[in-house]
Order: structure tokens, then C-alpha cells, then sequence
């Protein structure tokens, strides 16, 4: 079947879209005959209008349980192990309480010694209030107005690591290296990055739009809750109005989305 120049820039055009969000070119197209007639939305997509996670931090108990969510996130999306601390790539991955919640005993210098002891994941806030949005020269980070996911854009990104400076989570990793040669196994349909350019966690984007929760929360296996804070009526709502959490430095103003329950 013989396609028209015409046909083939909105099929182009869709692809360069679905490359970035994540969705394929054909799920956003619906064709009539060899023509491109308008685009439509896998009936999968998870609808949502500011994505969180509730993390029962009292759930993990082993270090097999922090292990299997990591990987999970880690292998889906070709996150390198390049072995040297000091060019760490990382999406999800363990921090002490003290490093994790540092003012947290001047609020609350009273939570129990054996949470204070244990290892808490940490991610990107994807914050409501992002700071590292604000100081992107390139717009290559940005939050999406539909769902409130803060994404990264690696074709944009010209690796100045402001974005890095503006974090105060410590949530980005910069590529000092070609992270290809270190990944055990490719996945194929996430793309590999490139040497030169900040990469994070970006809420499994690609998973909401065909209707999947994200790696790390499907690995969990119940301790980490995926939800939509703008719906009274979701399971996150219900979870953070009976369960005491607290959130990573607050006082910053970012509003972070990521909750940990620990108590109640």
C-alpha cells in the first residue's frame, strides 16, 4: 500500500509524540484507509489528575523486598550499573532516615527508634511545586499539566545538570559516560540513553498509558500505593486519611506526591 507525503509527516509526527510519552505511534492513530484521520487514546490509559504513591515503609522487611522493587524499575528502564559511586545511575534506590527526612526531628523527634533504623526508598517527588522545572534553560524537564508527572525529555536535555542543582531530593543522575555498555539487558521498548544527559524516575509513564501501574509498585506486591490525589474516592485518599505519613522535606514548599506510611 503506497502512502502520500502527507500521511507519512502526520505518522512521523505521532511517532516523535509517542517516542516521548511513551504511547506507540499506532495506539495514537486511527487510520482510514492510507490516511492519517485523527488521533485517539489507548481505552487502557490510567486516567489521573495528580499521581502519588503511599509507601508502607512497615511492609519492607527484608532487604529482598527493597531489592525487588528496585530492580523492577531499574531493568524496565534500562538503568545502568556501572559500578563506581561517584557516577551512579539511579531511579529508585535506599537512604537512611536521617538522609531521607533530615528536619524530621525537629517536627516529630518522637517516632519510634526501630523506623529511624531502617532503609526508606526514595525516588522523585514528582513534586507539585517542581523546582527543577523552574531553573531547565531547555524546558527538557517539565511537568505535565494532565497528571502532574514530571518528565525528562533526554533529546532536550544539553546536560548543564541545573535541574540537578534545583533538586533538593538528589532524585537525577547525570550520564558522565555512554550508560549503554552497562546495562545486563536491554529492554527494547524503553529507550537507552546517552552519554551527557540527566536522566529519573518518571512514574512509569509509558506503563499509565496502556493501563499498567508502575514497576515498582506492581513489584512491591501491596506495599506501595499508586493513586490519583484529586480523586476523594481513590484507595491513596482512603490510605493517607486513616494512616500517618510524613513526606520528605515539606517545608520547601514543593508539595512533594510521595507519602510514607508509618504508622496507624
Amino acid at each position: 500500500m503506497s502512502i502520500r507525503r502527507r500521511d507519512f509527516l502526520k505518522i512521523a509526527g505521532v511517532s516523535a509524540i509517542a517516542g516521548i510519552g511513551g504511547v506507540s505511534a499506532l495506539s495514537l492513530l486511527k487510520i482510514k484507509g492510507s490516511e492519517a484521520s485523527s488521533y485517539i487514546e489507548d481505552p487502557k490509559t490510567l486516567k489521573g489528575k495528580r499521581w502519588a504513591i503511599a509507601i508502607d515503609i512497615q511492609k519492607f522487611q527484608t532487604p529482598e523486598d527493597y531489592a525487588r522493587v528496585i530492580n523492577a524499575c531499574h531493568s524496565i528502564h534500562n538503568v545502568p550499573d556501572i559500578g563506581n559511586p561517584k557516577e551512579e545511575i539511579k531511579w529508585i534506590w535506599t537512604e537512611s532516615y536521617e538522609h531521607s527526612f533530615p528536619s524530621q526531628d525537629y517536627g516529630n523527634p518522637y517516632i519510634q527508634d526501630h523506623l529511624k533504623k531502617k532503609p526508606f526508598l526514595v525516588l522523585c517527588n514528582h513534586c507539585d511545586n517542581p523546582p527543577c522545572v523552574r531553573v531547565c534553560p531547555t524546558k527538557a524537564t517539565f511537568k505535565r499539566k494532565s497528571d502532574g508527572i514530571v518528565m525528562m525529555d533526554m533529546h532536550r536535555c544539553i546536560g548543564c545538570r541545573f535541574c540537578m542543582a534545583g533538586c533538593p531530593y538528589g532524585a537525577r543522575s547525570f550520564n558522565w559516560r555512554d550508560p549503554r555498555p552497562y546495562i545486563k539487558k536491554i529492554n527494547p521498548e524503553f529507550p537507552a540513553r546517552m552519554k551527557g544527559v540527566v536522566e529519573k524516575c518518571t512514574f512509569c509513564y509509558q506503563r499509565i498509558a496502556v493501563g499498567l501501574q508502575p514497576a515498582c509498585v506492581e513489584a512491591s506486591k501491596g506495599a506501595m500505593i499508586f493513586g490519583d490525589l484529586a480523586d476523594p474516592n481513590s484507595e491513596i485518599r482512603r490510605v493517607l486519611s486513616s494512616r500517618y505519613t510524613i513526606r520528605r522535606k515539606p517545608e520547601l514548599g514543593t508539595n512533594p506526591s510521595i507519602f510514607y506510611i508509618i504508622g496507624g
